[in-house]
């Protein structure tokens, strides 16, 4: 082999690849075809795209997500990875991600729309025509034809139809024997009088359905709702994490990933794409309709992800002064996404913001009715890229906070997604120190996701584990509290007790929650409660005089209000005054699907929104600096910790 050139072998799998020296591992990997996470995008920040080198040598950029015994073992982190000779790598089981058992409760939830709307406004319109056939005596085309036959029969005028329809128009009157369903796009945001746009045409009589999506697609997960057209009603649901997550498991992560990789871009807009169909796919056979037929998609997301959804260029998002290519983007045609239904269908991506407060936040605003009430209104959105608003049906003002991804597992040791397997809640016992775990799934535990995070990090600070820094208490008489390869820890739940083997040459692992976990999730909440104290502080109020907090996002629903607060991430108010709204960004996409008038709204309020940049402003670094403890610096301000603590002290 060329000293330029080196082979690769890929174990268990058989790949091989031929590549040039210096090149990154992870890029061989991707050429090959293998399923690889990279969850922080190539960075070599998570540590868990973890390889065995067995043959030959690499130069690793970086050691630092490698314990001692995997250095041993000659594990490196493909990302970081740079090939020098011919390979052996084996690559260890990718992580596999499950869906989170929806509740009973949850799988019967009937979701309806928050306001009032007139089906007849909607723009999606079928019309069932008898058309004369042509003769001699009366030889107008097959599109005049139609056009008179809707005019005539229907009152409908002014018919366009792009290439695609009248490549399909001639067979299909003539195999329906003139007897055909037109469907038509009336109007859309664009131009709500503009000449109806035929989408379809069907043989037969084909109104007595029409079908819609609303569709939420989150960093971490995709929803889609299935929407009949003629009830306004939604008839089934599906979720599924986002494909883009192997990725990068936060939107800069994905943007670096896109900008870097080679075909980046392409690659995440198709993993999107794939998902999307799967999800679309799946609801249609559950409900046994063509998918073919449904004939309009409403978009929510936040700004990178809709962004990537349409293939546009994200990396300006991330770069000073972070400005996106759009932030209210045209329609599209289904077919230039390559979704899986009617191809001439409209895809209305919903408006935003700015690079940081997008669809998903306007879509929340309108959905939880915020811009209407009198009540000075706190609207948070919990997640990777944390969302707020301030205000009421007078004013409305925005931010983002890049929390970054530590609530979704991610850069913690035995950080998970809200999978099986997963610990979601936690008690610690004050005398004996031993915690108490709920498991999603009522399996052994494999790790601890987000809400397990909280509940720990606030079982840990209350009972004395830890700090108000942090920092584990080593004194502490119990064996659970230990000097770990990354310095203190807490243990959670015994290897034994768990089931997390990830092959033959690697122990069972305990899982555990170490000092640098601690200190990433006080940023990530730190992050957050700065957000929302810049906010009212930059209009003169007080978090006190804040009179209702909805919380939106499918993370938000499983927060445990007294646990969030006595960490620091909410403000310390009574807990009526919290309201949990479930999935606003779907809610929203929903709403704006079925009701012209409320698309329009949508338009209005992210007009009205001011967009605050914290990056550009002097008291984000003070406010976050603060809230860099438990609680906060300031105590006072959280009266319930305060006798939570004096109480356990007695």
């Amino acid at each position: 082999m060329s000293r330029d050139r080196c082979h690769i072998a890929f174990r268990p799998s058989g790949h091989e690849i031929e590549i040039e020296a210096g090149a990154i591992l992870s890029d061989a990997i991707d050429q090959v075809g293998l399923e690889f996470n990279l969850p922080c995008g190539g960075q070599g920040r998570c540590g868990r795209c973890k390889v065995v080198i067995e043959e030959g040598a690499v130069k690793r950029r970086s050691i630092s997500r490698l314990s001692r015994t995997e250095l041993v073992q000659d594990y490196a982190l493909a990302c970081q990875a740079i090939v020098q000779s011919d390979l052996t790598v084996f690559i260890p089981p990718q992580e596999v991600i499950l869906r989170k058992l929806p509740s009973e409760k949850e799988a019967e939830k009937v979701i309806t729309l928050p306001v009032e709307c007139d089906w007849r406004k909607n723009p999606i319109r079928s019309f069932f025509l008898e058309i004369e056939p042509p003769s001699l005596a009366d030889n107008a085309t097959d599109f005049q034809r139609l056009k008179r036959g809707l005019a005539r029969q229907h009152g409908i005028k002014g018919l366009v139809a792009d290439l695609p329809m009248l490549k399909k128009l001639a067979r299909t009157l003539r195999d329906a024997d003139w007897r055909v369903t037109a469907v038509l796009d009336v109007g859309t945001w664009v131009s709500p009088d503009g000449h109806p746009r035929l989408i379809d045409l069907r043989p037969g009589d084909r109104t007595a359905s029409s079908w819609g999506l609303a569709v939420d697609i989150g960093t971490t997960s995709n929803v889609v709702y299935l929407v009949d057209l003629l009830t306004n009603k939604v008839v089934d649901t599906a979720s599924e994490y986002n494909a883009q997550i192997s990725c990068g498991e936060d939107i800069i992560s994905r943007i670096i990933y896109a900008t870097k990789q080679k075909g980046g871009l392409d690659h995440l807009q198709r993993l999107v794409e794939q998902t999307l169909n799967g999800l679309i796919d799946g609801l249609a056979e559950r409900k046994g309709i063509d998918p073919a037929q449904i004939d309009k998609m409403t978009v929510a997301g936040n700004t990178t992800m809709i962004q990537l959804f349409l293939g546009l260029w994200p990396e300006s998002i991330r770069l000073e002064p972070y400005v996106p290519t759009v932030t209210h983007p045209l329609p599209v045609k289904a077919q230039e996404l390559g979704l899986h239904i009617n191809p001439e269908a409209t895809v209305d991506c919903l408006p935003g913001v700015g690079a940081y407060v997008g669809a998903d936040t306007t879509a929340g605003v309108l959905s939880s009715r915020m811009y209407q009430t009198e009540q000075l209104t706190l609207f948070l959105d919990v997640g990777t890229n944390g969302e707020i608003v301030l205000g009421n049906f007078d004013w409305l003002l925005a931010c983002a906070c890049s929390a970054g991804p530590a609530f979704e597992g991610s850069g913690v040791h035995s950080g998970m997604r809200a999978t099986i397997g997963a610990i979601e809640e936690v008690w610690i016992n004050a005398k004996t120190y031993e915690p108490t775990c709920r498991v999603i799934g009522d399996v052994p535990p494999r790790g601890i996701c987000g809400s397990g995070m909280i509940s720990l990090l606030a079982e840990m600070f209350i009972t004395g584990v830890i700090d108000k820094g942090g920092k584990v208490n080593q004194s502490l008489d119990t064996p659970r509290v230990r000097i770990g390869e990354h310095g203190p820890e807490y243990v959670v739940a015994w290897a034994e007790e768990t089931r997390r083997k990830r092959e033959t040459t690697c122990p069972l692992e305990d899982v555990v929650i170490t000092e640098v976990d601690i200190a990433n999730l006080i940023r990530a909440k730190a992050a957050f409660y700065a957000g929302f104290s810049v906010l009212t502080r930059s209009v003169g109020l007080e978090l006190a005089e804040v009179e209702q907090v909805l919380i939106g996002g499918a993370f938000g629903k499983y927060i445990n209000v007294e646990k969030a607060i006595q960490i620091g991430l909410l403000p310390d108010m009574p807990w009526e005054r919290f309201k949990f709204l479930g999935n606003t960004s779907a809610l929203g996409a929903y709403t704006a699907l079925m009701c012209p008038d409320m698309r329009q709204e949508m338009v209005d309020i992210a007009s009205k929104m001011t967009y605050l940049e914290l990056s550009a402003d002097n008291t984000f670094m003070d406010e976050f600096t603060k809230a860099l403890f438990l609680p906060h610096t300031d105590i006072a301000s959280f009266p319930s910790v305060v006798r939570l603590l004096e109480g356990r002290a007695e």
